[in-house]
């Protein structure tokens, strides 16, 4: 009968818990970077949420303005559907966004906007974006390549003059 009850009571507790994985609706109130956002859920509460699987250029990067301005097209002032897959140690939301059927993170990297974040993604589909991306020099691929430096890179160059 204890085992029973136990049994029943973890049940409920994880049913009433929300994963990692449950969707999100939220609308974009507003673009940091490329590859981050705020949004309000309906019931007014602000999540900050970081694409997942994805690294645009920094702010002072070449691209990086763009990068956001292009974030900014995609998903400003609009309806997304959030697949959280973790959060990371800034608390933000880490997720895939989409707008309808389309998967934002996705669109970044076709239009040349993000790199693919190898160390967090093996999404063949977005290797393969990328890949078009950079053999039809479309975005970020249009640069110079000495102008084309991946964000994690560049951030681990800068920090050290900080």
């Amino acid at each position: 009968m204890r085992t029973t009850l136990i049994a029943t009571g973890l049940v409920l507790l994880f049913a009433a818990t929300p994963t990692l994985s449950d969707d999100l609706n939220c609308r974009v109130v507003g673009i940091s970077d490329g590859d981050t956002f705020t949004c309000l859920t309906i019931s007014k509460r602000q999540v900050k949420v970081r694409l997942a699987e994805i690294d645009t250029p920094e702010y002072k990067q070449p691209y990086g303005t763009r990068a956001r301005q292009q974030l900014s097209e995609f998903a400003f002032g609009k309806d997304v559907t959030l697949s959280i897959q973790d959060t990371d140690r800034y608390g933000r939301a880490v997720a895939r966004a989409f707008v309808g059927d389309t998967d934002i993170n996705a669109e970044m990297v076709r239009h040349g906007a993000a790199w693919v974040y190898r160390q967090y993604s093996h999404d063949r589909g977005l290797l393969a974006l990328e890949t078009e991306a950079r053999e039809e020099m479309i975005g970020l691929w249009a640069l110079p390549e000495s102008e084309r430096m991946p964000p994690w890179d560049w951030r681990r160059a800068h920090k050290r003059g900080r």
